[in-house]
């Protein structure tokens, strides 16, 4: 369950936050105006105040503002063009098939520009009904520019206020969805859980992490400014290298299931990460309520109930009974969890005060981690071709809504024709997965809501009453529409009903009139689904070759880093955020294209597969990071970097023909070289099976044996991915 679904939760989250700010700033303003004007008037200022809250999202000061000025410049002058065209049917037909069009081509601009697309889309269904003359059109604008004005003026003080509870809302969100994360992998010691199902759970929650986490970064790693910034900046840090630690404990489980079937010890593992994922959240709560946090959870007790079946195991094991190998890694699992928890507590610490200077990261130039949005002409302009899916979902749309207005003039009542357009761009979106989603959650959410409304009309008749209704729907709507989108249309059915009641009082038809209007936007959505459309199988070959460089710079990356090659580690943590963006949106488009039709799907099995398995290379590589770190004393360094250059040149190798497979026009990568024009000379990846001659020989460091099992584990999850690769080819080809 999402977290903010949960009450104790939701009331501290920025999703409630957002819902209250937004229903304050528009109700509060549209009974302001209505103290001094007419209800068309106040209910003109509240469009335009409602269209601007649609880019009222969680962002810096800066970003919020350029986001919604944006919208309003946007939406004024559409507004205005639908205004004057409204009273020439055929002209408004035309426009409205245009604005849709030049709407949906902004979709090109990324997840960001989602909200202000809708913006354009949902002013121009409400304006389609204005049949006013000229000087009228240009009265009922500027009405809709001084309300979208007033509540982006509204929005900038409340959020010039509250900018650093936001920044603790955003952080405490990916710790609730690490915590979540964490849960998922405490199942991999359940002997009831299938391996590969819940890899492939972990892996989408990783898509859910990724996404929360460059969240957190977009807004505390811009100007941290005071000691209260410091703290979240240092938490923001720790719960990073938490989650790369966590990435450690990746572990051969199907070995510790063969041979601890019978033994408590598993459950006792699950438990203990169970009850780190319940830390975390401890540490999640106390950041979403401004305080500090400390420790409430104690392992005691899993502790010594393992401790005492280790010491019975390696009895059994010197009785023949237990597998020696499967106890050695019981024992480095045990002891990455410890340090696992050691971390935890770490972040409890760095809740409470500032512990030192901040990272080295805040020195340098953080633009390549943060989200850059650029509205570019260019872009705009080199997707407008037949081939671009965002040109053939903007096509799609317009001739969506056009087949919507012929409908919505042929319904026996004409006063809420606008509902079937407005249905149609609210459902329509630009993949097959996501329009059979919002489809599915406007039509229950529109029929719950309905039902609601009615029943509420029924029993409640005091205008306050329903006033505070309305208040409750009004926060509701938006506060829910990135988390549960059916409650937002539950909320929104009751919210429009509920405004036409306390206007029309004796107007109890429309409800059904809502109903029917959802349901013929609905069919016209989903038939033009099918329209035109852009399968997501056509995008993977590019994105698996995105996963392949991006890994190989990875590798380069911690090679230098473990080596010591490296001044800091802000190339490594770059490379594995490109890594791990690559990876969450090639898991996003499978995530995708199983919602599509059977006839649509490609490769599915392999694709798992390459995913989990690009999974394991970083798995494999924080584990190689963690040994080196804990066995630094003593390190052969010369035989332990010319293993990992080995290593490095071998599967950064495998990847690239890998690559070349799914390319054949890209480049052989050389025998040996490893990635990245700085990698520098390298021996052959035979070279991993010579001893190296030292004095000291390498066998004496106790991290040797491991290191080579651990670069062997490498080898063999880097050739997986090859074959996948090749599979994933030879199907996507036919």
């Amino acid at each position: 369950m999402h977290y903010a679904l949960d009450l104790r939760t939701f009331i501290f989250s920025h999703y409630f936050y957002t819902g209250l700010r937004i229903a304050t700033g528009v109700v509060g303003l549209t009974m302001l105006v209505l103290q001094f004007s007419d209800l068309p008037t106040a209910m003109t200022v509240c469009i335009g105040a409602l269209s601007t809250s649609l880019m009222d999202l969680p962002s810096t000061l800066r970003h919020k503002f350029n986001e919604m000025l944006s919208s309003v410049l946007l939406c004024t002058v559409v507004t205005l063009i639908i205004s004057l065209c409204a009273p020439f049917h055929w002209l408004l037909s035309i426009m409205l098939v245009i604005v849709t069009f030049l709407a949906c081509m902004m979709v090109v601009y990324g997840k960001k520009a989602m909200p202000l697309q809708f913006s354009a889309l949902f002013v121009m269904t409400l304006s389609m009904e204005n049949a006013t003359n000229v000087e009228q059109s240009f009265f009922h604008t500027g009405l809709f520019l001084a309300g979208g004005l007033a509540y982006l003026a509204y929005s900038m003080v409340v959020s010039w206020f509250l900018r650093s509870r936001i920044k603790q809302q955003v952080l405490a969100e990916a710790l609730f969805e690490l915590a979540r994360y964490i849960n998922i992998k405490a199942d991999f010691y359940d002997m009831h859980v299938d391996l590969n199902s819940q890899f492939n759970i972990l892996v989408r929650q990783q898509i859910v992490l990724a996404e929360k986490q460059q969240a957190s970064r977009d807004l505390i790693l811009r100007d941290p400014r005071n000691q209260e910034d410091a703290i979240l900046v240092q938490v923001h840090f720790g719960m990073f290298d938490l989650y790369e630690h966590i990435l450690s404990t990746h572990t051969d489980y199907a070995i510790l299931r063969q041979h601890l079937a019978d033994a408590e010890v598993l459950t006792y593992l699950r438990d203990m990460v169970n009850k780190a994922a319940k830390d975390i959240e401890s540490i999640a709560y106390a950041v979403t309520r401004k305080r500090a946090s400390f420790a409430s959870v104690s392992y005691k007790a899993e502790m010594r109930s393992i401790e005492a079946e280790l010491l019975q195991l390696q009895q059994d094991s010197l009785a023949g009974k237990v597998s020696e190998e499967a106890l050695d890694i019981l024992r480095t699992s045990y002891g990455k969890i410890v340090d696992a928890i050691d971390m935890i507590q770490q972040l409890h610490h760095a809740t409470q005060s500032v512990q030192g200077p901040l990272p080295v990261l805040l020195g340098k130039d953080m633009t390549p981690f943060l989200t850059q949005q650029k509205y570019q002409l260019g872009v705009l302009v080199a997707n407008l071709r037949w081939q671009s899916p965002t040109f053939r979902f903007a096509v799609r749309a317009a001739l969506a809504i056009s087949c919507g207005l012929l409908a919505a003039d042929a319904l026996p009542y004409a006063g809420h024709g606008y509902w079937v357009v407005l249905t149609i761009a609210i459902i329509l979106k630009p993949s097959f997965s996501l329009t059979k989603q919002r489809r599915s959650d406007r039509l229950i959410g529109t029929l719950i809501g309905c039902v609601a409304t009615a029943l509420i009309l029924r029993f409640v008749h005091e205008p306050v009453a329903l006033l505070g209704i309305l208040f409750l729907a009004t926060v509701a709507s938006p506060a829910f529409i990135y988390v549960k989108y059916r409650y937002t249309a539950i909320a929104a059915s009751m919210q429009i009903l509920l405004q036409i009641n306390l206007v029309i009082p004796s107007s109890g038809h429309v409800i059904g009139e809502r109903l029917i209007d959802t349901l013929i936007g609905a069919a016209i959505a989903t038939a033009f689904s099918f329209v035109l459309p852009s399968w997501e199988y056509r995008t993977l070959p590019q994105l698996v070759k995105n996963v392949l460089k991006s890994n190989q710079r990875f590798l380069d990356a911690s090679n230098k880093l473990m080596q010591g090659k490296a001044l800091d580690d802000f190339i490594y943590r770059l490379s594995r955020k490109r890594f791990l963006d690559n990876m969450s949106e090639l898991a996003s488009t499978l995530v995708r294209m199983l919602d599509e039709p059977v006839s649509k799907h490609r490769a599915v099995e392999n694709l798992n597969q390459f995913i989990v398995q690009n999974y394991l290379v970083m798995a494999h590589i924080a584990a190689l990071r963690m040994l080196l770190r804990r066995n630094a004393e003593g390190m052969p360094h010369a035989a332990v970097n010319l293993e990992l250059d080995a290593a490095t040149a071998r599967v950064c190798m495998t990847l690239g023909l890998a690559e070349h497979v799914l390319d054949p026009d890209s480049p052989l990568p050389p025998p040996g070289a490893a990635a990245g024009p700085s990698a520098g000379a390298t021996p052959d990846a035979d070279a991993i099976t010579v001893a190296p001659q030292e004095a000291d020989q390498p066998e004496n460091w106790p991290a040797w044996h491991p290191l080579q099992q651990r670069v062997e584990l490498l080898y063999q999850d880097s050739e997986k991915i090859a074959v996948n690769s090749a599979a994933i080819g030879r199907i996507l080809a036919v």
